[in-house]
């Protein structure tokens, strides 16, 4: 049985201050029995892909670094897993969307850098991020294999299939997304509700667990309307059932205690792996099919 922890809050404009609020989040979650803390995506500053302005860049740092050292020292000292979702600077004018993990003796497990890097109006992530070169792994850690995944990989089966087949038992979402406030009427429950099935269906078809880390509150930090992020961080079971989950407006550490027997269980009575035919799939690697 281990206990996944999701910090979900809004961020403000100084990247010290939104680290040590997550920093202390993480602390509260490992003093309720967390085993497992996941951030939400870039948690140490607004999103500032909402335009393509090159002063942001200044706030990426490396891995390691500030952020993951003082995420190292909690590791080591509640003896907890921890995934931070960083703005990674690899090297000059190379920057990632990147996540580290965390071992329970303060090690760094691994890092994920987003593979699918989107290019829509306030999501102008392109302009910041190098797609990512770790390909989809799993890292076994002192409380289970893990994935990683970052937004919009979520809506990639591939990614998820092929983080399932390097053994995670439980795939991380670390996410920033919200809605276009002009928007959210007339396809804010379309929008939302195609998010979280899409996740669920991640869990059904590869029988493992899901877990989305998102922020909450409204953010403008190129001006207009902004994006007003809606929260609802969720766990989903193995066949897609929904664990818990978070409001859609209010800080909150999001709590699911999960059974990794479970998985060997499911995956014996869903054989979904066992009847892949991996000899019919070569086309995947084509972009379209003409």
């Amino acid at each position: 049985m281990v206990t996944l922890a999701l910090l979900q809050h809004a961020c403000g404009p100084e990247p010290k201050a939104n680290l040590k609020r997550t920093l202390a989040l993480a602390k509260r979650a490992a003093g309720q029995g967390a085993n497992i803390i996941c951030t939400q995506e870039l948690f140490r500053s607004r999103y500032f892909c909402q335009s393509e302005d090159y002063a942001a860049f200044a706030l990426a740092e490396p891995v390691p670094g500030p952020s993951t050292e003082a995420f190292q020292e909690l590791a080591r000292q509640h003896g907890v897993v921890v995934i931070a979702s960083l703005f990674e600077r690899r090297a000059q004018g190379l920057y990632h969307n990147t996540a580290v993990i965390i071992d329970a003796d303060g090690a760094i497990a691994g890092l994920y850098r987003k593979m699918h890097i989107p290019d829509d109006p306030l999501f102008y992530e392109k302009f910041y991020f190098t797609p990512g070169d770790t390909g989809f792994r799993a890292w076994p850690t002192k409380f289970g294999k893990i994935g990683v995944l970052i937004c919009w990989d979520q809506w990639y089966p591939e990614a998820a299939r092929l983080t399932a087949l390097a053994g995670a038992e439980i795939i991380f979402y670390p996410t920033a997304i919200g809605w276009h406030p002009r928007e959210k009427r007339r396809k804010g429950a379309l929008q939302h509700g195609a998010w979280e099935t899409i996740q669920r269906g991640h869990a059904v078809a590869n029988g493992c667990y899901v877990a989305v880390c998102n922020r909450v509150g409204r953010e403008r930090p190129a001006g207009g309307d902004g994006l007003e992020f809606w929260g609802q961080s969720f766990v989903a079971g193995t066949s897609g059932e929904i664990l818990a989950k978070a409001g859609a407006v209010k800080p909150e550490i999001l709590l699911a205690t999960v059974d990794l027997a479970a998985i060997d269980d499911l995956r014996t009575h869903w054989p979904f792996l066992r009847d892949r035919r991996i000899d019919a799939y070569g086309d995947l690697t084509q972009r379209y099919l003409d």
